[in-house]
């Protein structure tokens, strides 16, 4: 190789920065697109399409871009591009809100802001303007400074400030009306019970037999497998860990299973999600490497296996 075709040695560098900051950023990032999307399921996928995205363009970015608010932005326009094409418009005007305060001490004003948003579940945040919901999580969920925030979005900091305060009126007018019981789920698939039985019962094999030629794992930013010969590793991996309870449950309009590390836990450690395609299983997705998409989901258990 000449030296004219050598990758830069700052090249090389931007990507091992990018490789650390991808691991420690994932949990953080994670909270923004769950909230911007209203799924903590999509929010990862988003995380996922960010990653990738950010490992395939990093040579081609300028060596003075500071990596995390460039992975914010990625981010942050991979989820507006998946939200128009739910036909998502929501415009709104932008009027500067010069009275809010953004030190490094915030008063017990800015405090209860925080936790207002905190408090708010992830589904809710979707029925804020896009704006004023990406500004509101970076601000009072994780805490980024009105410069960063205008950095991240684009904006000028008194259009954040705008946004900013609208927002907040919004999540106090949404936190303020009561929630209804939540309706009492479906029973659960046929072809799930007997996912969870042949678990429990640690009958491998049987589980093999229920995957389809093509099947797919993917599991966080670890390689895709794919075929039932590679994909049946997953079970023998799971052979080796002792205790490992699942439960069919119910989150965000979808049947998914909930993993207890063991079968006493009070609450699942993470959760699978299966497709099926003719009675056999097309896909399965595993959380136990990302344990952080359960710690903003509300599970609803169905029934005990």
């Amino acid at each position: 190789m000449s030296a004219a075709q050598a990758p830069s040695p700052n090249r090389s560098g931007k990507q091992a920065q990018l490789a650390a900051l991808a691991e420690a950023l994932r949990p953080e990032l994670h909270r923004y697109c769950a909230r911007l999307m209203g799924s903590v399921i999509e929010g990862e996928d988003v995380v996922q399409d960010t990653f990738e995205r950010a490992f395939a363009a990093v040579h081609a970015m300028d060596e003075a871009t500071p990596l995390r608010p460039w992975l914010f932005r990625i981010a942050h326009n991979r989820a507006l591009d998946l939200l128009r094409g739910r036909t998502i418009r929501m415009a709104e005007p932008i009027d500067a809100a010069n009275d809010l305060a953004d030190t490094a001490n915030p008063d017990p004003m800015e405090m209860l802001m925080r936790q207002e948003a905190v408090k708010t579940a992830v589904s809710r945040f979707a029925e804020l303007p896009i704006h004023q919901r990406s500004v509101v999580i970076l601000k009072d969920v994780l805490g980024e400074s009105l410069a960063e925030i205008a950095a991240v979005l684009d904006l000028t900091v008194d259009a954040v400030k705008g946004h900013l305060a609208r927002g907040r009126a919004r999540l106090r007018e949404i936190n303020a009306e009561p929630p209804g019981p939540p309706a009492p789920p479906p029973p659960p698939s046929a072809a799930l019970v007997r996912y969870v039985a042949l678990f429990n019962q640690r009958d491998w094999d049987g589980l093999r037999a229920l995957l389809a030629d093509d099947v797919r794992l993917v599991q966080s930013a670890h390689p895709v497998r794919a075929g039932r010969a590679d994909v049946g590793m997953f079970f023998t991996l799971y052979a080796k860990v002792d205790g490992v309870w699942l439960a069919p449950a119910w989150l965000e309009g979808r049947e998914v299973i909930a993993v207890f590390d063991q079968r006493g836990d009070p609450e699942p450690g993470y959760i699978m999600w299966l497709e099926w395609q003719g009675g056999r299983i097309s896909l399965i997705r595993d959380y136990r490497h990302i344990r952080y998409v359960t710690a903003d989901a509300r599970l609803q258990l169905m029934v005990s296996v």
